[in-house]
């Protein structure tokens, strides 16, 4: 029988965050992908939240944006409100959530990849992948090893390739349950990918179950929003992407709105527990902790009198309103009597059931950190199905291993990002060094050198790894360069210039509820006083200006023209640096201690039952895992102290016998 077969670089499976980040890396770096999607109309498609961003998850999209990717780009042109959160707390955990309008995102992100050079668009569902046996490394006799020869679809078509990246989100086996009502079908009624789980067990790739859920979408003509509290967007709107310019995202914002639960809400809930699939055992797959079911809070916190409700927008040009904090699996009945208890929600009508979907993924203890399958080569994974929650950390998953499938085709070094440098790093150390077994939640505390890995700065630690790999251009990497000049310019003159004890001096100090000098002080010192800041000590920093111009002018004869933009960038970090710089050398610190852990790299071959006096449970775990460095070993479950000790001991050893 005859049939398509054709030949290219990369293949992505699915067009979700992970999938579109994928395949543009791929592409950008001039390798024919072709990325494939059971829907072209679900292209990025935002079957949850109306949202980019969020505590940490605005650090993962300033960073992949840093790094060359298109999420913090497309938020930008689509939002419709725009917050900085946390603001009341330190720089560390500022963290930036836009309000996405939903088709526009999706339409948006479309005409990128569908106008992106060596990317081709396919509907179709991959069912298949393909693949021979190559022989094993040293040390693996025992173990099978597979490389990525290419992909057959449904309809028979075969796409051989080089490298695959897997990004199936929630699509794998997929099933949507609302009550005692379920259906095999991929999140918002899309078709599910019921094929793929077989060819993965076959490879070798053991599956397990997730579970997460959506809230209903209420008609905004029903509800009586005089009954919330309105939420407001940010009066002066930063941008995601360090590529934006500020002046052309000013513009009018949607509003949200709070209400709460009550008891009647919650008794509702629990008369009806019985019919709920979560609690009636109909459910098979763990759901995310950190991001409960309504049915969830009312148990697992049972003295709340009352939980949050957030009605957000859906987009300018629908009616549908998404019910943040009430995502739930409850029939179709109980879900409208509970809504319609909310204040603000008696009259309410859903255009959309809440329900809950279950699904295929991974552990992500498989993976390498590169994201690519430690016994398969060739094959990527990013996004949900490696045991992740939300669009962001599929998104950072999904440039990551599309960067990586494209380094190892052009036989150049990948890219693995450590914990002492970005929240990404973060993110994929922990789906592959934990035995996840729910779904992962980026947070800050999760980050434990969060001071150095700030939203503000993801271009100062990151953009430099983007430029090396080809996805920033060289006019972005000269903006860098002019920024990186100003901020050590001005730090410096700041920490030079003293102030005496002088009554113009004494008297500014008064004014502003600031204690006297008894000696001369800095300027980074006065920066310093919680009192004050870089615009407060304007008034007796004379030379400002006249310096300021000069670093200008050299930095624009070295590098390129600088903007407002810029400057206000440079002083965004000159305070930073200078107000917690204590704070910032010790955790400097304590990332150079790490990262000579991280540097003590594990041969891939090294037979751990050669390893004398580890413990039989630190073995077990190494042999399972296989860690690339002495630092990973030692985040595994299972693996003490005391076994790290033995391990570098026996390192040490082993490299001078070589």
């Amino acid at each position: 029988m005859p049939e398509i077969r054709e030949k290219v670089d990369v293949c992505v499976i699915g067009a979700g965050h992970a999938g579109c980040e994928a395949a543009l890396a791929c592409a950008r770096l001039g390798l024919e992908t072709v990325i494939f999607t059971v829907s072209v109309d679900s292209i990025a498609l935002m079957p949850c939240n109306p949202n980019v961003g969020g505590s940490s998850k605005g650090h993962l999209v300033r960073e992949l944006d840093a790094l060359g990717g298109e999420m913090g780009k497309n938020i930008d042109k689509t939002f419709i409100q725009s917050k900085m959160l946390n603001i009341s707390k330190g720089p560390a955990v500022h963290s930036l959530r836009a309000q996405a309008d939903k088709a526009e995102y999706s339409r948006a992100m479309r005409k990128v990849l569908e106008n992106q050079e060596h990317l081709t668009v396919k509907q179709a569902e991959v069912c298949e992948l393909l693949s021979e046996e190559i022989a094993a490394g040293k040390g693996e006799e025992n173990i099978r090893r597979i490389r990525i020869t290419g992909v057959k679809t449904f309809t028979g078509a075969i796409y051989e390739c080089k490298a695959v990246v897997l990004c199936t989100g929630t699509y794998l086996n997929a099933r949507c349950l609302c009550g005692e009502a379920i259906t095999y079908t991929g999140p918002n009624g899309l078709q599910a990918a019921t094929h793929l789980s077989d060819s993965l067990e076959k490879l070798g790739i053991p599956l397990r179950r997730f579970k997460t859920g959506t809230p209903a979408r209420m008609d905004k003509r029903s509800i009586d929003f005089t009954k919330m509290e309105e939420q407001f967007g940010d009066e002066r709107i930063v941008p995601f992407s360090f590529s934006t310019n500020p002046e052309e995202i000013q513009k009018e914002q949607a509003s949200c709105w709070l209400t709460y639960t009550n008891e009647e809400t919650h008794n509702i809930i629990r008369a009806n527990l019985d019919r709920s699939p979560i609690y009636a055992g109909i459910i098979e797959g763990t759901g995310p902790r950190y991001c409960p079911s309504i049915e969830d809070k009312v148990v697992k916190f049972a003295e709340k009198e009352r939980h949050q409700v957030f009605i957000e927008p859906e987009g300018l040009h629908t009616n549908e309103m998404y019910v943040g904090g009430m995502s739930s699996s409850m029939p179709e009945d109980v879900q409208l009597a509970m809504y319609r208890t909310v204040p603000g929600l008696e009259h309410c009508k859903i255009v959309r059931n809440a329900y809950a979907i279950e699904y295929d993924c991974i552990n992500g203890k498989q993976l390498d950190p590169t994201l690519e399958f430690k016994h398969i080569k060739g094959l990527f994974s990013a996004g949900q199905l490696n045991g992740s929650s939300g669009y962001e950390e599929a998104a950072s998953q999904g440039l990551i291993a599309g960067i990586n499938a494209a380094m190892e085709i052009l036989e150049k070094d990948t890219l693995v990002l450590d914990r002492g440098e970005s929240y990404i790093g973060v993110l994929i150390d922990d789906l592959v060094t934990k035995d996840n077994r729910e779904p992962y939640r980026m947070m800050t505390s999760r980050a434990e050198y969060r001071l150095l890995l700030r939203q503000d700065n993801a271009d100062l630690r990151l953009r430099e790894k983007g430029y090396q790999i080809g996805l920033i251009s060289e006019k972005q990497m000269k903006e860098l360069q002019a920024k990186k000049f100003l901020i050590e310019k001005e730090m410096q003159r700041l920490k030079d210039t003293l102030l005496g004890a002088n009554k113009e001096v004494q008297d500014f100090l008064e004014s502003n509820g600031s204690s006297t000098l008894k000696t001369a002080a800095s300027l980074a010192e006065l920066i310093c006083r919680p009192e004050f800041d870089y615009e407060k000590i304007s008034g007796i920093d004379k030379n400002r200006s006249v310096s300021m111009e000069e670093f200008i002018q050299e930095a624009e004869e070295y590098f390129c023209p600088v903007s407002r933009k810029l400057l206000d960038e440079v002083k965004e970090q000159v305070e930073i640096e200078i107000k917690y710089e204590g704070y910032i050398l010790r955790q400097k610190r304590q990332v150079e201690q790490y990262q000579k852990m991280e540097e003590k790299k594990i041969p891939k071959d090294l037979d751990y039952d050669d390893v004398p006096s580890l413990r039989i449970e630190a073995r077990q775990k190494l042999k399972e895992f296989r860690p690339v460095s002495v630092g990973q070993a030692s985040r595994i479950s299972g693996v003490s102290p005391a076994d790290i000790s033995v391990l570098l001991i026996y390192l040490e050893h082993h490299s001078h016998s070589r």
